[in-house]
Order: structure tokens, then sequence, then C-alpha cells
């Protein structure tokens, strides 16, 4: 009996320290973060990009790969990763989703631009007003949070506001100032 007694005390040790490891790293990666949606004009940056059709996972390989090739084909160091989203997955099939993604050029002068601009896409984001909200990015899992907080809210905000739910969606991911920022293109019904 007493050694059920101690299987049960360690068990129960060891879920507890799963639960608060647990919350602490949704913690951490920003899961308590909240979610606050504004309207607001944003954009304007100058991105370096490649166009992607499949699934959305591709993004980050994609992104990496332009900025290790910025980087040390071209030496120009970029702290800004993007994507433009333009479908739904729920909606479109995984091998048609759309997207653009790549690296968001900091400061560039017209010289390095145009040499740039003769190896890679290169374009400007619009600047417009968007529903725009931000997160903590604190690693992948920050990403994720992201799919699970962020894209609901704001699917929730375009309905109350009888804005069109199927518009592209940008997200930023600021390596400097540790952010995510997701930007939806507003379209009324």
């Amino acid at each position: 009996m007493a050694v059920s007694k101690k299987k049960i005390i360690i068990g129960s040790i060891i879920i507890g320290l799963i639960l608060v490891s647990g919350f602490i790293c949704y913690w951490y990666y920003g899961g308590f973060h909240p979610v606050n949606i504004q309207e607001r004009v944003d954009g304007g940056e100058i991105v370096v990009y490649e166009d992607v059709v499949g699934d959305y996972s591709q993004a980050g390989p994609v992104s990496n790969k332009l900025y290790y090739s910025l980087l040390y084909t071209d030496t120009l160091n970029t702290s800004k990763g993007f994507g433009v989203f333009y479908d739904n997955p729920q909606k479109v099939e995984r091998s048609k989703l759309r997207s653009e993604v790549g690296c968001v050029l900091d400061s560039v002068d017209s010289l390095r631009l145009n040499r740039v601009k003769a190896k890679y896409k290169v374009k400007e984001l619009p600047q417009q007003v968007y529903i725009v909200t931000e997160l903590p990015l604190k690693g992948y899992l920050s990403i994720l949070l992201g799919l699970t907080k962020v894209y609901p809210a704001i699917t929730k905000y375009c309905i109350e506001k009888g804005y069109s739910e199927d518009s592209p969606v940008t997200e930023i991911y600021d390596m400097k100032r540790k952010t995510i920022t997701y930007r939806k293109e507003i379209k009324v019904k």
C-alpha cells in the first residue's frame, strides 16, 4: 500500500511540474499577451521576396534562404522577415495557397537597391489603413501562438466591422524589436 502512495505522490509531482512548465512556456512565448486590434496607416516597406505556391510552412525556409543570400552574397544585413499570405488555409487547398515571403530591406541607398533589383524580386508594400496587432516574438512557438490567437481575433473584428474576411494578411517578424506585426488589408463586403 505504501508503494502505491509513493507512486501517486511521484506521479502528482511529475504532472505538476509538467503543468507549471507548460504554463511558463505559454507565458514566455506570448500566450497571455493581449491581442489589441487597431486600424492604422502602416506599410511602405521595401521588400525582397519570392512568390510561393503551396503550404505556408515553406515561408520560413524561403525567407531564411533569401536572408542568407542577401547577407553573404550582397552583404546586406536585414533584421525583419515578412510574409504576405493571400489565402485562407481553411478554404483553399494547401497545394494552392499563395504567399510572398522574404526580407524587409532596412535603409538602403539607391545604388545598392538597384543592384538588389537586378538579382531579386523587389517591391514596396502598400502604405494604407490596415487592421493591425502585434505579439512578442520569442521563437517559433510565438508564431504558432499567433495563429491560434491573432487570426481568430482578426476574423471576429472583421465580422463585427462588416469587413471581408478574404483579404491578405502580412506578418512582419522584427528581430530587433522582438515582435510579430500582423496586418490585414481592409476590404468592405
